[in-house]
């Protein structure tokens, strides 16, 4: 170890993978079709460095495909690296993949036993802990069953307890937090800024950015097996989520523009039922006695647009056809709903919440919804609806349309807060 305060020192490495076009599966296979055996050798890793000192916390970050957990399953020995070096000092403690080490016909006591000492426990120092590790887990009633009937939940608790309680120097964490309920994926969160208090040294891989703010002092991201960029997390974040977006946004413009110029590659081949103003990913549902003919994102010059900034006016214009509405004196609630890629649920509101009442709906009618983006960067999926004054769905079309919002300014979160700041 080059720095004796470091516990991780990790020098110009390098992993290739070697990638298959179309592998023989056996010996006579390989002797008929010698050329199925066509390979390619991936670099993963181009020659990353970095040192973590002992009690710090580190976050890599990255797309997928980019080299992180690769960099994870080298540190703690899964795979070795092709060139380069990695040293680290003291007891390692993994969560990597979940459940790891564990036999599905042991009890969760049983495996307790068995990965703690695979950690390097003693049955003697297994023993002063497993009460601790038991009730850190919330799986007394089941800890006496095979771990084969835990759901995946239950691996997870089981498994991250163990991981915590074994005394390491060096705590590893691939994605493992993004398994369990809310509550526990805190209690679990609560425990790791315990244990880096008491100097355990961390590495989480973790697409959830704003947990690596909260516990890291440092994020590196990795992109083309070479770490871009590293320093505060909240700058290194800033700058991969603007890089993200750029690529996002340029994909999506290319995107529009093969459609426009392809209308008849827009349609979803396999969802004839769904018109060509949805997206390929539109579900819909009702009894389509008022059926929505057009949906279309505006901008306050009224022009189709698909890319918004943060605090522009964004106008919704729906069309709609109804088979004799005016006999039947149909009433209808139309709303909408805006949801981020990832399925966070942002907004939703409709006719009847914003004014408390029912609207007649025309044979051919038409609605224009106007509302001021105070959304952050990202893409969000556009739900549309209409229902009848009891509830029944005529038309629900769940991500009609896609849309990205950008903004040049650096706040975090979901939305813009109205801030003023006053100081004397």
């Amino acid at each position: 170890m080059t720095n004796p305060e470091n516990a991780i020192e990790v020098k110009n490495v390098r992993k290739k993978f070697r990638i298959f076009y179309d592998r023989s599966n056996d010996l006579k296979d390989r002797i008929l079709f010698r050329n199925r055996n066509h390979y390619e050798d991936r670099w993963v890793l181009n020659g990353i460095s970095f040192s973590v000192k002992k009690g710090e916390a580190i976050g890599l970050v990255g797309h997928n495909g980019c080299g992180k957990s690769t960099t994870l399953k080298l540190l703690t020995r899964i795979l070795y690296p092709d060139e380069g070096s990695i040293e680290m000092q003291g007891r390692v403690s993994s969560l990597i993949e979940l459940g790891a080490g564990f036999h599905p016909d042991m009890t969760g006591r049983e495996n307790i036993y068995t990965n703690a000492s695979i950690f390097g426990l003693t049955r003697k120092e297994i023993e002063k802990r497993i009460a601790e590790i038991i009730e850190f887990s919330e799986l007394e009633e089941f800890i006496d069953n095979p771990v084969r009937t835990y759901s995946s939940g239950m691996y997870m608790r089981l498994a991250f307890s163990v991981a915590i309680h074994v005394d390491a120097k060096i705590l590893l964490i691939d994605e493992i937090l993004a398994v369990g309920d809310a509550n526990f994926q805190k209690k679990c969160f609560d425990k790791l800024r315990e244990i880096k208090s008491h100097g355990t040294t961390i590495v989480i891989v973790s697409h959830a950015l704003g947990q690596i703010e909260q516990i890291c002092e440092t994020s590196y991201w990795i992109e083309d097996g070479l770490i871009r960029e590293s320093g505060i997390p909240k700058v290194v974040h800033d700058h991969y989520l603007k890089h993200m977006e750029d690529k996002r946004t340029e994909h999506l413009e290319k995107q529009h523009t093969e459609n426009a110029e392809n209308p008849e590659n827009s349609e979803n081949p396999e969802k004839s039922e769904l018109p060509a103003f949805c997206e390929k990913t539109a579900i819909r549902m009702g009894t389509q006695q008022v059926i929505f003919t057009n949906a279309e994102l505006r901008d306050q010059d009224n022009q189709k647009q698909y890319i918004f900034d943060t605090e522009q006016e964004i106008r919704i214009f729906l069309q709609y056809h109804a088979e004799n509405a005016e006999n039947l004196k149909l009433k209808g609630n139309f709303g909408y709903g805006i949801f981020r890629e990832d399925g966070l649920h942002c907004y939703g509101t409709n006719i009847l919440i914003e004014t408390g009442e029912y609207i007649p709906v025309q044979e051919n009618g038409e609605l224009e919804i106007t509302f001021r983006n105070s959304l952050l960067p990202a893409k969000y999926y556009l739900d549309i609806a209409v229902h009848s004054h009891d509830g029944v769905i005529y038309d629900d079309i769940r991500r009609v349309l896609s849309f990205v919002v950008s903004s040049a300014k650096q706040d975090i979160g979901v939305c813009r807060l109205s801030t003023e700041f006053l100081w004397r």
